[in-house]
């Protein structure tokens, strides 16, 4: 009988398409190869709402990265070619790519469309060795795709990720076994997973500028300043070891919504619809997965794009508007700075569990004489009926058709301050 694989003796791929959506607007539009591509939201001459989604390396070039105001990138890069996403084209590419990663094994774990760790260690009887496996997927790509992909490969998920960022595009990064440690001691401490901009902050005062200084630091001094979890993490991590094996199929940790307003907020009437309604078209999508969540998160954006999130869990799951709404409201509240106008409002769900969970947790509810629960859940899946034979708006709350009145009202007077989700306009590339 065979044993699992020791941790050092496995081979795990870390694949990351090239500027993935600014790729595949190139390849279905050749006149755009060599010129700055930014794939976002309509920069509007400069005026334009949202934030960047992908940019080309030519782009990159002026400091225009994911994640950045559209019109901050406008103003490094007005001659660009602008382009809205295309996302239902994005996924048709990444199935395709995500077919040739099972051509060499079945456990890949998708991170997103353009991303995956593939684990190969049982491959190489057939395929070679992990540099090999690497080195025949990128052809393939490039073959079927006409799209370049950057891999780490290491023995572990940390590392090949680690590896795969150092060399792009089109790179190849190899990590031999054994040899973790040394290849991430003079890196940056940033790289460690869960070193973000607070984390960082600590590891300056503490003198630590590379991963190799935070070995150096040791485990009781990072249990001390980050706490058990996540000093004992960056204890591990920055020795390479990183024992988590690849896991092809995830349960949905979140579901979220948000709407970015064209013009900033300063009628909270219009803040809390928005939100209501975000919390209606949540609720909708978790019985649609058969899903109730523990944890609602509120985000807000200001208009100077400061963003502040505040989330609160109970005991019980839930998946209808009523019960996500009268959390939200309250934690949209609690944080509100109504000396601010509101640029971006969202309402996220974690703590997932399955249904069949959800309807435990109300049985014991029932136990106590409490109905209200079963009787709001039965009018929720009423309504989605309704909705699924005779249209989305078949049924609608009462406050929410008054929205867009109250937006028609904001728009006609001056200093316009309305709601209005973004919408689908001509690509300007």
């Amino acid at each position: 009988m065979s044993q699992e694989p020791q941790a050092s003796d496995r081979v795990i791929l870390h694949v990351d398409m090239d500027a993935f959506y600014a790729a595949v607007e190139v390849r279905e539009d050749p006149t755009l190869k060599g010129w700055p591509v930014v794939v976002g939201a309509d920069p509007a001459g400069g005026r334009g709402r949202g934030v960047v989604a992908t940019a080309s390396y030519e782009a990159r070039a002026y400091g225009i990265h994911s994640a950045m105001p559209i019109s901050e990138a406008y103003r490094r890069c007005p001659e660009a070619a602008y382009v809205r996403p295309r996302m239902s084209l994005y996924a048709e590419v990444s199935a395709d790519i995500f077919d040739l990663f099972r051509r060499y094994t079945d456990l890949v774990e998708s991170l997103s469309l353009d991303e995956a760790f593939l684990d190969v260690t049982a491959s190489r009887n057939l395929f070679g060795s992990g540099p090999e496996i690497a080195r025949s997927l990128k052809a393939d790509i490039v073959d079927e795709t006409g799209l370049t992909a950057s891999v780490g490969v290491a023995s572990s998920k940390f590392v090949a990720k680690v590896a795969s960022d150092l060399d792009k595009p089109d790179g190849l990064v190899v990590v031999p076994a054994g040899r973790q440690q040394q290849f991430l001691a003079p890196l940056e401490v940033a790289r460690l997973w869960g070193a973000g901009p607070r984390a960082q902050e600590k590891f300056r005062r503490l003198g630590v500028r590379t991963i190799g200084d935070v070995v150096t630091v040791g485990r009781p001094k990072l249990v001390e300043v980050f706490g058990e979890a996540m000093g004992s993490r960056f204890h591990e991590l920055s020795r390479g070891r990183d024992f988590r094996t690849v896991v092809p199929h995830h349960a949905r940790k979140s579901l979220s919504k948000e709407t970015t307003f064209l013009n900033d907020v300063s009628d909270r009437r219009i803040v809390e619809t928005t939100l209501l309604r975000l919390c209606e078209d949540a609720a909708r999508g978790l019985r649609k997965r058969g899903l109730a969540g523990s944890t609602v998160t509120v985000k807000l954006r200001w208009e100077g794009f400061e963003t502040v999130t505040r989330q609160a869990t109970s005991d019980t799951p839930v998946d209808t508007t009523d019960g996500l709404w009268a959390v939200a409201r309250a934690l949209l509240r609690s944080a509100d700075r109504p000396e601010l106008r509101v640029r971006l409002v969202g309402v996220g769900v974690s703590g997932l569990a399955s249904v069949e969970e959800l309807d435990i947790a109300r049985a014991q509810l029932g136990l106590f004489g409490s109905e209200e629960p079963a009787t709001e859940d039965r009018l929720a899946r009423a309504v989605d009926q309704l909705r699924e034979r005779f249209g989305s708006h078949a049924v609608t709350r009462a406050a929410l058709v008054g929205l867009a009145a109250a937006r028609r009202s904001a728009r006609s007077g001056p200093g316009s301050d309305s709601e209005t989700p973004g919408r689908e306009r001509p690509r300007t590339g």
